[in-house]
């Protein structure tokens, strides 16, 4: 975990909103795929963030989720506390916004996880002529640079670059796009020079982040709110393995995913009820899809061609 989570009853909570309310100055209601979550903060830059990156959502509407942005010196670094009965979470010191907004898809995560049968992949989705393609990682292993790199093409729109939520119905796994604009680092034109002119006209962060409106570049038609997911794609950078491609079968995906976390060190609660659901979730979902694990060792232009022949893209 990138940062301590610690479970806290409802008592907790109610304690906590009271000790920290002279904070909050600033509340905004959005809408995150059928959740309305609340952004309770005294910090105006995360709020501006907030508002770029996800979808507005009427302040008459009752929130189902909460998010508390706050400082607390007495604590030091960086920490949630998070109520899973309330769907209430309190973010201690946190200066890096994308753990803000992976925190807040987090909480519509667990909502829709437990209610609706819906559940968190902390990956990109990408659609190839109608087929979803999923792409996941650890950090580091290249899910933002291999993205970015196939959205170059055309033919490629996207859902996602970074967390979707997906449902199964029948024989088939829709995959449902999470935010209304991305979050972009500052050396991606460094990476791939055709987005020189989203990476200049972006408004980064102390960190090199921002939020960004990829609409300008790739077009609206290019932006999906769904597509139906096909092929699995896990990412690794491991020089000591020669082999760069590799078909996974339905158990081996789900031991990698499994022994990662699902690479999503974001989930709130992890205790063995959820352990089950994710568990139940994943193995339907690569019965219905191919997997392999592609070794990103080779340089981003080689790798881009091992990806894309999967894709079927020339």
């Amino acid at each position: 975990m990138v940062y301590p989570v610690k479970l806290i009853t409802i008592e907790d909570k109610e304690r906590l909103a009271e000790q920290y309310k002279n904070q909050i100055l600033y509340e905004v209601k959005s809408e995150i795929y059928g959740c309305v979550i609340k952004l309770l903060t005294g910090d105006r830059w995360v709020k501006e963030k907030w508002e770029e990156n996800f979808y507005f959502s009427s302040q008459n509407l009752r929130s189902h989720g909460r998010l508390y942005v706050v400082e607390d010196e007495k604590e030091g670094k960086s920490q949630v506390y998070y109520d899973p009965q309330s769907k209430t979470a309190f973010l201690l010191n946190f200066d890096y916004y994308g753990w803000i907004k992976s925190l807040a898809l987090s909480v519509a995560g667990d909502i829709l996880e437990d209610e609706h049968d819906i559940y968190s992949v902390h990956g990109a989705c990408l659609d190839v002529d109608g087929r979803g393609v999923c792409i996941v990682g650890s950090s580091g292993a290249g899910k933002t640079t291999h993205t970015y790199g196939l959205l170059r093409d055309k033919k490629v729109r996207v859902v996602s670059d970074d967390w979707f939520y997906a449902r199964i119905f029948d024989e088939e796994v829709m995959a449902y796009s999470s935010e209304k604009n991305f979050y972009i680092r500052a050396d991606l034109a460094k990476i791939w020079p055709e987005f020189t002119w989203l990476v200049e006209h972006a408004e980064f962060d102390s960190l090199g982040r921002a939020v960004v409106d990829l609409r300008w570049v790739i077009g609206k038609g290019r932006i999906l709110p769904v597509t139906t997911l096909k092929m699995l794609i896990v990412l690794k950078r491991d020089p000591s393995d020669p082999e760069i491609v590799r078909r996974l079968s339905a158990d081996e995906a789900l031991s990698i995913l499994e022994a990662n976390g699902y690479f999503n060190p974001h989930l709130l609660v992890r205790n063995e009820f959820k352990r089950r659901l994710r568990n139940r979730f994943f193995r339907e979902l690569l019965k219905m899809v191919e997997a392999y694990q592609v070794n990103t060792v080779k340089s981003p232009e080689e790798t881009q061609s091992h990806i894309r022949s999967l894709l079927g893209l020339k």
